[in-house]
């Protein structure tokens, strides 16, 4: 029977071959007799589908479990690949462990967390991530990847570069027990009132996502379509003396300035853009909407308009976040 398969763009998407586990064993037995190629997919936050029908098979992870354990002024949290990112945000504010806040409400998984290196307001899982457990489905059997193996860079890991080759099972995060907040992005300062908690600050970041990202519930949309694009110092320099109000931050290896994709979009006149039943969402430049009835072609048409367009007035190529499947 077919399935639909689960994708925050809204855009239909089938498979034959729908495959769930919640475990090393279930996830071998389901590979031995799974047609390829094999797709993980966890809420499907990241991914737009090409087609309607998606050839060889799917897997999601049912596993929400997770443990924790204490040590000197830290602890660990052991989670299953298929808890809700944003309930284990949650799961922390509310016992008093820090470092996770500033990842509020971000759609999809905490194995997908793993993969894509999710970041916002100064916050990156990769920094908070102490190991990830994976099935290797080259070698057939699982292993561990620690922080210096998993190669965290800009929403990048080994195992997005490694292709579907690994299979998230578990992460292990490591959190702080000791007070310790980041407010300077965003201008998430402004929106607490009084000494900074847990609580105040993951509220101050939903209340800044929800009055600029539509919510998935509601319109269609895969979150930032666009990863902001780092360009040479000498190029930043250029851009800057045509554009003094251009915003850019420091890479984490200094080698360039990494550029807002979402005012490259909008100074190029691309807010109002539309393809079919895709647009630009009239709140944030960097975000592609599903008005209703758009389908994979509507959106990767707007995206390659917009790549074209940003290209042309400043020079800049842009780079999607979102895998197209």
């Amino acid at each position: 029977m077919s399935v639909r398969i689960p994708n925050t763009l809204g855009l239909d998407a089938f498979t034959d071959n729908w495959f769930e586990y919640a475990d090393e064993e279930q996830l071998a037995a389901c590979l031995a007799k799974a047609p390829k190629p094999w797709l993980p997919v966890g809420a499907g936050s990241n991914l737009l589908f090409s087609k309607p029908a998606v050839e060889g098979s799917v897997f999601h992870c049912t596993d929400t479990s997770w443990e924790a354990s204490r040590g000197n002024g830290y602890v660990r949290v052991r989670a299953g690949a298929g808890m809700c990112w944003d309930d284990f945000v949650k799961l922390c504010v509310d016992n008093g462990w820090y470092g996770a806040e500033n990842l509020s409400l971000i759609p999809g998984d905490v194995g997908a967390a793993a993969v894509q290196n999710i970041g916002a307001y100064g916050a990156e899982a990769g920094d908070l991530i102490s190991s990830v457990e994976v099935y290797d489905t080259v070698r057939g059997h699982s292993r561990v990847f620690f922080p210096d193996e998993c190669e965290y860079a800009y929403r990048s890991s080994v195992f997005k570069k490694s292709g579907k080759r690994y299979f998230v099972l578990k992460v292990v995060f490591k959190l702080s027990l000791q007070p310790s907040f980041s407010l300077e992005y965003g201008n998430l300062a402004a929106r607490i009132e009084g000494e900074p908690t847990l609580q105040k600050v993951r509220d101050a970041v939903i209340a800044t996502r929800q009055s600029k990202l539509p919510d998935p519930q509601v319109t269609g949309s895969a979150g930032s379509f666009f990863m902001n694009p780092v360009v040479s110092k000498k190029d930043f320099a250029a851009l800057q003396k045509r554009y003094p109000d251009m915003p850019h931050y420091p890479t984490a290896t200094g080698r360039g300035v990494k550029l807002s994709a979402g005012w490259l979009i909008d100074r190029a006149g691309c807010k109002g853009m539309t393809a079919g039943d895709a647009a630009v969402y009239e709140k944030h430049a960097l975000i592609l909407v599903n008005r209703g009835k758009a389908s994979a072609g509507d959106v990767i048409r707007l995206a390659s308009d917009i790549i074209e367009r940003v290209e042309a007035a400043f020079g800049v190529r842009l780079c999607p976040e979102v895998e197209t499947v």
